[in-house]
């Protein structure tokens, strides 16, 4: 019995790999057409977004597409490779959503098709910073940063310093008093 079984399944396993695949027609989701021969990619565009337009079978070269969802006609010109007239549109940013219509006058025939605006997004809370910025600052931009309670100080001068200051003045002061001697001995000479 469990022969059977296992015969079973391996035979309905062959049958599914060797089976022809009908192929399954598949329409573009980025396209919407309403019949009238139109189609606005995306078709679901969010406000201030660009759209493609493409309309078929049209007697024309050129044609306009006019919404009240676009800031401005769009203007459609034939593609070279398909004879379908295609051009770009902006969707207002201000435009609530909906469904729009879009109108293309090709040649006698008024072409329509619908643009459907998405919902706005909501923009998300801005990230605010948690620690102040290194903006620069030179030398001062480490001390601002640090916390005097943490760090060490550097000491102030000590004895050895002010003593080292006080003899390397009294020298200058005696060559300066030297110079001045010798050059009014020379200027009497």
């Amino acid at each position: 019995m469990g022969s059977l079984k296992v015969t079973l399944c391996a035979g309905a396993a062959a049958a599914a790999v060797l089976a022809p695949i009908a192929p399954i027609a598949v329409a573009p989701a980025a396209y919407a057409v309403d019949g009238g021969g139109v189609s606005v990619s995306p078709s679901t565009p969010a406000p201030g977004s660009d759209v493609q337009l493409r309309v078929a079978d049209c007697t024309e070269k050129t044609a306009v597409a006019v919404s009240a969802a676009f800031v401005s006609d769009a203007k459609l010109t034939l593609a070279a490779k398909d004879g379908v007239l295609v051009g770009a549109g902006t969707v207002r940013s201000t435009m609530e959503a909906g469904a729009y219509v879009v109108q293309v006058k090709c040649g006698d025939d008024a072409r329509k098709g619908t643009v459907t605006v998405a919902e706005r997004q909501r923009p998300a809370a801005p990230a605010s910073p948690v620690a102040p910025v290194d903006a620069g600052g030179g030398g001062t931009a480490q001390l601002a940063a640090s916390d005097s309670r943490d760090e060490a100080r550097p000491e102030p001068p000590g004895t050895a310093h002010t003593v080292t200051g006080l003899v390397l003045a009294g020298i200058a002061a005696v060559a300066v008093a030297l110079r001045g001697v010798r050059s009014r001995s020379r200027g009497t000479d």
